[in-house]
């Protein structure tokens, strides 16, 4: 089965990196769970929200430069949070960077605050 990105996941991509949304629209085509971008590039406004309420670690996120987006796995018509769901969209993401020979980092794999939705350019790769 293939899915494809909803007009709002499009809409959410702006602003974001050429190369990440190359990655992500074709990371939607091999997926084995659907996925929606929840977030992609973000105001500073937003980011200290997200600081403050303890849903981000950083206010020096990729997300303020369009180097990051967030993806939530979408089931039954609704976001869910379960990891291994997670795991399959990462696979279809990294899968998608190596194809297009960006350097992707996922979030998942942070040590101090894994975090599955959130998908980076490298800071080598790509810095600011």
């Amino acid at each position: 089965m293939s899915f494809v990105l909803s007009s709002r996941s499009v809409e959410r991509l702006s602003g974001v990196h050429p190369m990440l949304q190359r990655v992500v629209h074709s990371a939607i085509l091999d997926t084995k769970v659907d996925f929606a971008v929840l977030e992609g590039r973000r105001s500073l406004v937003r980011q200290q929200e997200l600081f403050r309420a303890g849903a981000s670690q950083t206010l020096r996120s990729r997300h303020l430069s369009g180097h990051a987006v967030d993806l939530g796995a979408w089931v039954s018509g609704g976001i869910r949070w379960d990891w291994p769901l997670y795991h399959k969209i990462a696979a279809a993401m990294c899968m998608a960077a190596k194809e297009h020979q960006v350097d992707l980092h996922w979030g998942g794999h942070w040590n101090s605050f894994p975090d599955g939705p959130h998908f980076e350019l490298s800071w080598q790769g790509y810095p600011l």
